[in-house]
């Protein structure tokens, strides 16, 4: 697998910034038949090329939200009250209703390695990022219209949907 360059993605990105938003706009309000089987088959195909180490975009300029049960199990860890959690680590977002991080990059990113320092435990979030195998994938597709810019992976899934929808026809 090759080093992810995050400039060139940048870059990309944007050239098909409106391309890419419309294609996913097109899956949510008009589903292809299968779209869950389809989205499986591209999840197998994206993890063939990209290596989430090799980036860690995601911990470097996202922030997953923290549910209560996140909240209480990262804090336990630390042997703190979930309050104390939220007062260090933690923002609340009153437009989206969520915790957050504070900054970027996650204070749990490992920035020699981009591993993650509580994965064992980490917010459920992270755990299903970058979302491809959801059960129902049409309520995901903003979330992949606002990870494509940042997250190679959900780069190479549109891409391949592309030609999985477009083969499927």
């Amino acid at each position: 697998m090759n080093q992810i360059n995050i400039k060139v993605l940048k870059s990309y990105f944007l050239k098909h910034k409106k391309a890419f938003r419309s294609f996913l706009t097109k899956l949510e309000n008009n589903p292809p038949k299968k779209l869950h089987h389809l989205m499986l088959q591209a999840d197998t195909e994206v993890w063939k090329e990209i290596e989430c180490l090799s980036c860690g975009n995601c911990c470097k300029k996202m922030t997953p939200t923290f549910s209560t049960s996140d909240v209480k199990r990262i804090a336990a860890h630390f042997a703190v009250t979930p309050q104390a959690f939220k007062d260090k680590w933690l923002l609340f977002d009153k437009k989206a209703g969520d915790w957050q991080n504070k900054k970027q990059p996650c204070q749990f990113l490992n920035k020699a390695d981009n591993k993650c320092s509580i994965y064992a435990i980490r917010p459920s979030d992270c755990a299903g990022f970058p979302h491809f195998t959801k059960k129902n994938p049409t309520l995901y597709m903003h979330v992949h219209k606002q990870n494509i810019e940042y997250c190679p992976a959900t780069l190479k899934m549109v891409e391949t949907m592309k030609n999985l929808v477009k083969a499927a026809h």
